[in-house]
């Protein structure tokens, strides 16, 4: 692989080699990892770290007291960073210091923003898109509360909900088209949850700055689509990891997690499976997922029993790692 592999797990951060791997950040789920031109930021459970030598060591962590989701780069050099509690802080000086979005989490609707479990947990901002050509142009994916998105830099916001479904987890834009978005949803809603029905989880497209959203997992199971990512190369796939719901686990019995990985290069009007024999329903769940950046359409994913593999356009697997816990991010660097 060309670079340098991190796997951002429920433990910490490890850096994958030939040799094996090893941990270099003790932080307990390290949901997102990000590259910024070497530079890495590593959101976790316990905040946000920084490392300035590709993942070998690192400093941190800010925004302590916060579940740190997702962080995103805007066009100028701005950083946005998501969290849980659900809310957005925003930086100004590469990360050095944050500032929280208070319009945002001020939203009326934010009252009703929660994950349905028993006792119920706050709402959890979990995806976050910038416009590439418009840095004001902002959308916040919220678990359980839909998509909040802005056009003038979060001085104002609009909260939809695709489909009906607040229940967000990964979103992407188009890199080559603006205005086309792709979001991941589950059953959740702000009472319980939904039955299992089509329509009622899966991928939504919007075709219009996520104005409106029309479904893009029609005939698709499993619904419960959680990992998302989209290459950057044509023909700009769209791959997404699902199950059969948000427990899914590879001890579960009758075959483990039941989970599929599957590939759209059409906008999402057409899915091809992307398992092979061994991952055909997945015994194992799959949960970090990013386009590899070797193979056009090819793509790194992690699993829930601590593997990770590189997964090519025509559905070839590598195991590119194992022995790790449960690995939620990647990145290369």
């Amino acid at each position: 692989m060309n670079g340098q592999l991190l796997a951002g797990t429920t433990k910490g951060v490890f850096v994958i080699d030939d040799a094996g791997s090893t941990q270099t950040l003790e932080a307990r789920h390290v949901r997102d990892l990000v590259n910024l031109d070497g530079r890495v930021l590593a959101g976790s459970a316990a905040g946000l770290y920084t490392s300035e030598d590709g993942g070998r060591t690192w400093s941190g962590p800010q925004l302590e007291g916060r579940e740190v989701w997702q962080i995103r780069a805007a066009p100028g050099g701005r950083l946005y960073a998501s969290t849980e509690p659900a809310a957005l802080f925003r930086s100004d000086d590469r990360g050095a210091t944050w500032s929280e979005i208070s319009s945002f989490a001020n939203l009326p609707e934010a009252a009703r923003w929660c994950v349905p479990v028993e006792p119920p947990q706050p709402g959890r901002a979990r995806a976050l898109v910038i416009d590439e050509d418009d840095p004001d142009r902002i959308w916040v994916g919220v678990e359980v509360g839909g998509v909040a998105r802005t056009t003038d830099g979060g001085q104002s916001w609009t909260v939809d909900l695709p489909g009906g479904n607040p229940d967000i987890h990964m979103m992407f834009a188009h890199p080559a088209e603006p205005g086309v978005l792709f979001v991941s949803t589950g059953y959740g809603r702000f009472d319980g949850v939904a039955e299992e029905l089509e329509g009622n989880a899966g991928v939504f497209r919007s075709d219009d700055f996520g104005e409106t959203w029309s479904y893009a997992w029609k005939g698709v199971t499993p619904r419960y689509s959680r990992p998302l990512c989209i290459d950057r190369r044509d023909p700009y796939s769209v791959t997404v990891a699902s199950a059969p719901t948000a427990f899914s686990h590879y001890r579960d019995p009758d075959g483990g997690a039941h989970a599929a990985l599957y590939r759209s290069d059409d906008h999402g009007q057409s899915w091809r499976p992307l398992c092979d024999e061994a991952h055909s329903p997945s015994p194992v769940n799959f949960h970090g997922l990013i386009a590899d950046p070797d193979n056009v359409s090819g793509v790194l994913v992690g699993t829930d029993t601590g593997e990770v593999w590189q997964v090519s356009e025509d559905a070839e697997w590598t195991e590119l790692g194992s022995g790790l816990p449960l690995v939620w991010s990647l990145a290369v660097v």
